[in-house]
């Protein structure tokens, strides 16, 4: 499995790509930023980001794209960019007919250290080692991407076992479950 991971954002979008299968040593196949100038008009960013992560596509033909799931924050301007760069991203791979996974950043900083509260310097840390490179990759953004493909090969085994018997369930039918009888207790309490 080729997973491209994104971690979105319209000043630096973070990319990374992992082959591998779960339960095997991955490999890192490229990792890097696509950068936009925060002075440029936000139409002339997107597209900028549109190119960047054409560019990866192209490059490296994933078989999957996981892109980090945008969450509240307080800086309402930062969720924006990070929705927009996330939406772009997801459009590309649409496009190519390459299927989407989103993945919380707890769930990714869960998949790779254990903990859904890991700091960033601990993911880049667990990164480092379980793709056997020398050093943390730099930015945290591009390190995140690599995260969230890891996370998506560890986990899509047994996501797409879940969607499976999800969907057999609703093609046979749920059976129909007895019902158990209300039986109503009295609790009695101390007599006068």
């Amino acid at each position: 499995m080729r997973v491209l991971g994104i971690d979105p954002g319209l000043t630096r979008c973070g990319v990374g790509v992992v082959e591998g299968v779960a339960g095997r040593p991955l490999t890192m196949l490229g990792v890097g930023v696509v950068r936009t100038s925060s002075d440029a008009e936000l139409g002339d960013r997107l597209v900028a980001v549109e190119r960047g992560i054409e560019q990866w596509l192209d490059e490296h033909s994933p078989s999957f794209v996981a892109v980090e799931r945008v969450f509240a924050q307080h800086n309402v301007r930062t969720v924006m960019g990070t929705a927009q760069a996330s939406a772009v991203a997801m459009l590309c791979a649409a496009r190519r007919g390459i299927p989407v996974a989103l993945h919380t950043p707890s769930e990714v900083k869960a998949a790779v250290t254990g903990s859904g509260r890991a700091e960033k310097a601990q993911v880049g840390a667990m990164v480092t080692r379980l793709l056997r490179l020398d050093a943390p990759p730099r930015p945290a953004d591009a390190a995140d991407a690599l995260a969230l493909a890891i996370c998506h090969i560890w986990r899509a085994p047994a996501q797409n076992r879940l969607q499976q018997a999800v969907a057999a369930h609703r093609t046979q039918g749920a059976p129909d479950t007895p019902r158990t009888p209300r039986t109503s207790r009295t609790l009695k309490g101390p007599t006068a």
